[in-house]
């Protein structure tokens, strides 16, 4: 019987009709630097007015192109069939913009894995498809290495274009491609709203979802130094009586998609804290085991506790 490869590399291209994504995915596998024979999957999840010449492709013969015309047929035992059927050696994914990303993550096989994900967007319906789609345009954004605004011109302000991705991700590189084809990439610097470098690192309610994102992005550059911020408390019966979660709920994108974002944290004494108590916590932050992370991750070592009362604002979003 057939096995899967121990690892397949995986390549994400998302974005909605129009977008895009089939002109970049047509013009990556005609080049040669991309291909050196590997047996290809090409699935395309949606079809839009430009279609895939497949004779132009390098090394046509190794890749097989398969249309999933139905979410239903994203599941891991169909991939898995799929790429044993055709012997893919890499995966190429051209995916629905209608669809969630999470559907794809939960139904690739075993040895699947992200090798690069991108993002493209048609400059002249961004904003649109982010006011009216908002929880789609997060879902395409969060993960993404690289956006590519295609069609930009000169009558766009890249500012609203670059907020709006800054507020979801810090790391994916932005670039905004001309109808000529010349690409502008994104240098706009994005300045925290608070002072990394300040004796102690003072967090603003507001700037919560700002700082909680920074820390996990980057969180080299926060080992060692002192925050200071209003959280509310989560307390588990398994953790020692020392041990509690601190942090905000945070809103994404919009009112359905609030999450609590916690950090481990280590009081300097038993102080019998509930869950939903309102703390001000003084803390070194440290990289290190923790229960609550299964492993190692960012650990408050707090010096001063206060219990507080609960702010009037209590949700804390990036927009």
């Amino acid at each position: 019987m057939k096995k899967l490869p121990v690892e397949t590399p995986v390549y994400l291209f998302l974005g909605f009709l129009e977008s895009g994504k089939t002109k970049f995915i047509q013009e990556t596998l005609e080049d040669p630097r991309f291909s050196s024979g590997e047996k290809t999957l090409l699935l395309v999840c949606e079809e839009g007015e430009e279609e895939y010449e497949t004779i132009r492709f390098s090394n046509a013969e190794s890749v097989e192109l398969v249309v999933i015309e139905d979410k239903e047929e994203l599941n891991e035992a169909h991939l898995a069939e799929l790429q044993l059927k055709y012997g893919a050696e890499r995966v190429v994914v051209e995916y629905n913009g209608m669809w969630e990303l999470n559907d794809f993550f939960n139904a690739m096989p075993e040895g699947w894995m992200i090798n690069q994900l991108m993002t493209f967007f048609d400059s002249r319906t961004f904003l649109n498809y982010n006011a009216n789609m908002r929880q789609l345009v997060y879902d395409k954004l969060v993960n993404t290495q690289l956006v590519v605004f295609n069609r930009y011109d000169d009558s766009m302000d890249k500012m609203e274009f670059h907020k709006i991705v800054r507020a979801i991700t810090r790391r994916a590189d932005i670039v905004y491609e001309r109808e000529n084809g010349k690409a502008d990439f994104d240098d706009i610097e994005d300045p925290l709203p608070f002072d990394i470098n300040a004796p102690v690192i003072e967090i603003e309610d507001r700037d919560y979802a700002f700082f909680y994102r920074d820390l996990t992005e980057n969180l080299e550059a926060y080992i060692g130094k002192t925050v200071k911020f209003l959280g509310i408390v989560a307390t588990d019966k398994r953790l020692d009586p020392t041990d509690i979660v601190v942090g905000r709920h945070v809103m994404t994108c919009c009112e359905a998609d609030i999450q609590y974002c916690g950090l481990a944290c280590v009081l300097p004494e038993e102080m019998n804290l509930k869950t939903r108590d309102w703390i001000r916590v003084t803390a070194k932050v440290e990289f290190k085991k923790h229960r609550i992370y299964k492993g190692k991750g960012p650990v408050l070592i707090a010096e001063k506790v206060v219990v507080c009362d609960a702010p009037e604002e209590q949700l804390t979003t990036f927009y």
